[in-house]
């Protein structure tokens, strides 16, 4: 896979702010995409993952969620590796887990990206917001925002919704950093028992995610700004 270097994508550091991750990006600190996703989510959603909790437990869905977080970065670290060819050795049992599931993506994913721009790029859109995208590169010929998912069963695209803003939010963010027309999304996506999944997100769909993102963009704000003056007012 070749390395077009043609985009610079600048330095950042994470910070939690007031329990939210953000970018600190030249003189902004700018909330996370996945921050503005979480504090918009809506109140089935959260309902729903509450219900899980009570049902399977707190200590087991903690258990789950972790071990499914340490899988997913060993999983990333692994891809990461394999791109920019420096290698990458986890011999734990989550590591080795993990290192399969890479394997799927990348014969099943990676085979069809020709060359990449950047790999763990972080992007922003001044004054908004910031993120850390897997992947930009030329995807069966166009130029795409990519992101690597790992999880625990293989996901129907109804549930995946979020993922879909975070590529519709990363690509705002590049086209107006670059001046690029990026207008397409690829989620490479395995289970731990290896099963790949990808979903493309394009054309009209590209689009109607941008525009729900630019709300969910604008009501976190306004959430914001009431909660501001609600502390002013105290």
């Amino acid at each position: 896979m070749k390395h077009n270097n043609c985009y610079v994508y600048p330095p950042s550091m994470r910070e939690v702010i007031e329990g939210k991750r953000h970018y600190a990006i030249k003189q902004e600190k700018l909330p996370s995409v996945t921050a503005i996703l979480s504090a918009t989510q809506s109140e089935e959603k959260r309902d729903s993952l509450q219900s899980w909790r009570d049902r399977v437990g707190e200590a087991e869905a903690t258990r789950i969620m972790n071990e499914a977080a340490t899988r997913g970065t060993a999983m990333h670290k692994i891809l990461e590796r394999y791109i920019d060819e420096s290698g990458y050795l986890d011999l734990t049992q989550v590591g080795q887990q993990a290192h399969n599931m890479a394997i799927r993506v990348i014969e099943q994913g990676l085979c069809n990206v020709s060359e990449y721009y950047g790999i763990e790029c972080t992007l922003h859109y001044p004054g908004l917001y910031a993120g850390q995208t897997d992947m930009v590169g030329v995807h069966k010929g166009s130029d795409a925002i990519i992101d690597f998912k790992q999880t625990n069963k293989p996901k129907r695209e109804e549930w995946i919704g979020d993922y879909k803003l975070q590529l519709a939010a990363y690509a705002m963010a590049h086209n107006y950093m670059h001046k690029t027309e990026i207008n397409k999304g690829v989620i490479m996506m395995c289970s731990k028992d290896n099963y790949y999944q990808e979903f493309i997100v394009e054309g009209n769909e590209f689009k109607e995610y941008q525009h729900k993102w630019l709300g969910k963009v604008s009501e976190y704000y306004e959430h914001k700004r009431k909660n501001e003056e609600a502390g002013h007012s105290s």
